[in-house]
Order: structure tokens, then C-alpha cells, then sequence
């Protein structure tokens, strides 16, 4: 229960952040996508140098999460053809509806009805994927 509270607070956090920040706004989106302006990328790069330097030295002291209490480690994993496809994909879906799966949900919390059809397409596409590796774990079973 107590994971569940927290993760709906780091939740609510995450949603103010990126409202506050207009990255709900398909406008901000859009002029990244066209290179108009940086806004959007260093907004990223901040996260991401921000969980790089954090957890190395999370890493590095031995230390475990703060709600589970599990050990902080990962697996290096060589980027593979999938990886790869599916991050065209990302950004085609990404470039085609102005919106990426946080800021979808936080337009929904906004009141932004139009959400309600990217959500849609997140949803089917999900759907999709877990029903080809349904198909593919398949035949990997009966290959075997």
C-alpha cells in the first residue's frame, strides 16, 4: 500500500511538472520536433543528466531504493534491431499526435477532451505489441 501511495504522489509531482512546464502543450512539442526551439531538449537532457549522475551514485554507494528497499542495479544491454524499431516508432507516433504518453494523461487531467483519442491510440498500439509477443513467445514455444 505504502508503494502505491507513493508512486500516486510521484505521480501527481510529475504531471504539475510537466503542466507547469507546457509540455502538455502540443505547440511546445511541435516547435521541438521542428528544431524551432531547444526548450524541449534541454528540459530532457536536464532529466536524464539528472538520473545518469544519480544513479551511478546510487550505484556506486551499494545503496537500495527508498520504498522497496531493493539493491539498485542494471544490466548493460548492446541496443538491438528492436530497440531501434521501436523507437521510430515512438518518435513517428510522437511527431504524427504532438503528444508522448505523460502529457497525454496529463491533458487528460487538464480537460483536454482531444487527449482522449491519442490515449486511444497509445491503448490500441499496446495492445497490439503485447498481442505480437504473445504470438512470438508462441513460437518460440512451439520451435522448441
Amino acid at each position: 500500500m505504502r508503494t502505491r501511495a507513493v508512486g500516486a504522489i510521484v505521480g501527481v509531482v510529475f504531471g504539475v511538472t510537466l503542466s507547469w512546464t507546457g509540455m502538455t502543450s502540443p505547440n511546445v512539442i511541435r516547435s521541438a520536433l521542428l528544431f524551432e526551439k531547444a526548450y524541449l531538449f534541454l528540459f530532457f537532457a536536464s532529466a536524464v543528466a539528472t538520473a545518469f549522475v544519480g544513479l551511478r551514485v546510487l550505484r556506486a554507494v551499494r545503496e537500495r531504493a527508498v520504498i522497496t528497499g531493493d539493491p539498485v542495479r542494471w544490466a548493460v544491454q548492446r541496443p538491438e534491431r528492436r530497440h531501434l524499431l521501436g523507437s521510430v516508432i515512438f518518435g513517428i507516433g510522437w511527431a504524427v499526435s504532438d503528444a508522448c504518453p505523460g502529457p497525454i494523461f496529463t491533458s487528460l487531467g487538464q480537460g483536454i477532451g482531444w487527449s482522449l483519442f491519442t490515449i486511444a491510440g497509445v491503448a490500441i498500439g499496446v495492445r497490439l505489441y503485447a498481442a505480437r509477443g504473445m504470438t512470438a513467445r508462441r513460437e518460440i514455444v512451439y520451435a522448441t
